[in-house]
């Protein structure tokens, strides 16, 4: 591939987040598995729609008052009181096995590493402490600062900003199609972690790495 980025910017919410565990404690508060998979496609589609609308809300506050209707239609007891608890749960969900060693990789390399995230700086902040790499990233961005939500242009455009960086020596690295193509489109390099084996969306711009793992990534970029 070509030369490693100055910056790389890494999505937070599934991309070093594992996520799979939430199905598990919906599980224990009485509500489907697949609730959790639907909440937070619906969280999104939310926080979607008030970016194009040129508004903003924060993460935590959509997902919980989403969340809350969502329990009280699946009968689940208290559903305030227990989406309040699903919600903030996020920060406590594990790194993917990959994440620490590949970061570590990266930095060591030379590579400045923050992240971009439509929650809270918070969450990605309590994950990193848990793994031990918060040193790791030269800062912890959200989209909560920011204009608007990923994939505004603006999110991006926020990101260089913050790191006094031009957009084109800077690499979004996502699981989200979504995000690598709000990404391209603002002038940042791409690259796509393929956990799943799914095929890319054809009406996405396609980004420039693809890779089965963060740990592939590391071995590209810090070759």
């Amino acid at each position: 591939m070509a030369a490693a980025p100055e910056v790389i910017v890494f999505d937070v919410n599934e991309t070093l987040s594992d996520m799979s565990p939430l199905r598990a404690r919906f599980a224990e508060a009485g509500a489907p598995e697949h609730l959790a998979t639907l909440w937070f496609a619906t969280l999104l589609r939310e926080g979607f729609a008030l970016a194009a609308a040129g508004d903003a809300a924060p993460f935590a506050e959509i997902g919980t008052e989403l969340l809350t209707g969502l329990l009280d239609g699946a009968g689940v007891h208290e559903p305030q009181a227990t989406a309040r608890r699903l919600a903030s749960s996020v920060a406590d969900l594990p790194l993917h096995p990959d994440v620490p060693e590949a970061v570590s990789t990266l930095r060591a390399a030379g590579l400045r590493l923050v992240t971009l995230t439509n929650g809270s700086a918070q969450v990605a902040q309590k994950l990193f402490d848990a793994a031990g790499i918060r040193d790791e990233f030269e800062a912890l961005l959200s989209v909560e600062d920011a204009p608007a939500w990923k994939p505004h242009p603006s999110s991006y455009h926020y990101a260089a900003q913050q790191c006094g960086a031009r957009e084109e020596d800077m690499m979004l690295v996502a699981v989200h199609p979504w995000d690598i193509h709000g990404a391209a489109q603002a002038g940042l390099r791409t690259a796509w972690v393929n956990r799943s084996g799914a095929p890319y969306p054809s009406y996405f711009a396609r980004p420039e790495v693809t890779v089965t793992s963060l740990t592939q990534l590391a071995t590209e970029l810090a070759g």
